[in-house]
C-alpha cells in the first residue's frame, strides 16, 4: 500500500494513508489546520493512486473527522 497527496475542494492538503482494509486516513499536511479524517476504504480498490480525484474527493466528503476522547492526567489528584 502506498500514500497519496490529495488537495480537496478548499485547497487543504492531506496525505491519504490506507490504514487497513477497511480504513483509510487523510491526515493532515503543513499548514492544513483541519483534524484527520477516517474514510471507509472503498471496496473496489486498494491502492489510492487507482482512484480518481473525483473518487477521492467524493470519499473525503464522506469521512468523519477522528474523535479524541480526553484522557485523565496521570499528575492530577
Amino acid at each position: 500500500m502506498s500514500f497519496r497527496t490529495f488537495k480537496d475542494r478548499s485547497g487543504n492538503a492531506w496525505v491519504l494513508r490506507p490504514r487497513s482494509r477497511w480504513e483509510w486516513h487523510f491526515e493532515p499536511q503543513p499548514g492544513n489546520t483541519e483534524p484527520t479524517r477516517i474514510a471507509r476504504a472503498p471496496g473496489y480498490q486498494d491502492d489510492p493512486y487507482e482512484l480518481s480525484q473525483e473518487e477521492l474527493q467524493r470519499l473525503f466528503d464522506a469521512a468523519l473527522p477522528r474523535r479524541t476522547t480526553p484522557r485523565k492526567s496521570p499528575f492530577k489528584d
